[in-house]
């Protein structure tokens, strides 16, 4: 086995500090003292204040989307404090800073979500005019698509922040992903495991991703071993679709892929306006090693589809 500690220190692992991020964090240290024979003495988890921690008082896409939550964490990264970082890999931009990667994928959980109710136990039981909070534009678009009788407002801040201002009756329920839930073991608290079909995922939802300096090479090898293919196949083929659809917090989209036994990948791809009204969806299969081209290909037929003004004056 090679040895991969180092006499400049322990491994220093970047994340945020909630309780699910630092979960995430402590699955990675775990996986990588189990792959290597290394302590928790040779592994450091560093916690990360961010700006989209920061922030709980507006939706993402007020103030600069998906990167508040990733930007300090990558400037330790290419400064050097930092060895790698853990992160969820919905909230990860398309186009990552010069001489970052995301050297590897963790087996993905559950990506569906689920719907929480103080009022109703399903989102289809609750009452007209009920009160659904979600920081989620996605999340939103394909309530309103449900259900335009109820009223939205946006919900920030962690998990148990969320929870709790939903048991103050700050609403009548709120959405949260499946996979975080299980990470904290607390799957128990949904009411309601939504259909992914029918309510598709964010892109990336489910994943834990793990991004490193390109050209470190004992970073890499450290992180080979927890690369989980499938997983990176289906995370390959809908960053592709969101990347044509120039997607961030600011644009509701949904993407899922399937990576099957027989190597093939099936996408379901979905983009829709704010208020739910529009909608355009398709389905792509193919040869899993070509997942880039499939979630290329599926994203330039949705643009296809929606037409020039689909976009205009909310998406960007």
């Amino acid at each position: 086995m090679t040895d991969h500690r180092s006499s400049k220190g322990p491994i220093r692992i970047g994340t945020r500090g909630s309780r699910l991020a630092l979960a995430q964090a402590h699955q990675v240290r775990d996986l990588l003292m189990a792959a290597h024979g290394l302590s928790e003495e040779d592994i450091a988890i560093v916690v990360m204040s961010t700006a989209g921690d920061r922030i709980q008082d507006r939706a993402l896409s007020e103030v600069g989307g998906k990167g508040l939550f990733t930007l300090e964490i990558e400037e330790g990264l290419l400064s050097g404090r930092l060895d790698l970082a853990v992160h969820s890999s919905k909230d990860m931009a398309t186009q990552l800073p010069a001489g970052l990667h995301l050297a590897a994928f963790l087996e993905r959980e559950d990506v569906r979500d689920v719907f929480i109710g103080r009022t109703a136990p399903r989102l289809a039981e609750l009452a007209p005019g009920a009160h659904v909070g979600s920081a989620s534009l996605r999340r939103q678009a394909l309530i309103r698509r449900l259900r335009p009788d109820l009223t939205l407002s946006i919900f920030r801040g962690n998990v148990q922040t969320r929870l709790a201002k939903l048991e103050a009756g700050a609403a009548d329920g709120t959405l949260l992903a499946l996979a975080g839930l299980n990470r904290l073991g607390m799957a128990h608290v949904a009411t309601e495991i939504l259909d992914a079909d029918r309510f598709p995922p964010a892109p990336g939802q489910g994943a834990i991703c793990v991004e490193s300096r390109i050209g470190d090479e004992r970073i890499a090898a450290l992180l080979a071993p927890l690369d989980h293919r499938a997983t990176r196949l289906e995370l390959t083929a809908e960053r592709a679709l969101l990347r044509v659809l120039d997607g961030s917090c600011r644009t509701p989209i949904a993407a899922l892929a399937r990576c099957g036994a027989d190597d093939r990948l099936d996408l379901h791809g979905m983009i829709l306006t704010p208020d739910g009204t529009a909608m355009h969806e398709d389905r792509v299969s193919g040869p899993a090693d070509e997942a880039e081209a499939l979630g290329t290909a599926l994203g330039r037929t949705l643009l296809g589809r929606a037409g020039p003004g689909f976009f205009e004056g909310w998406a960007r």
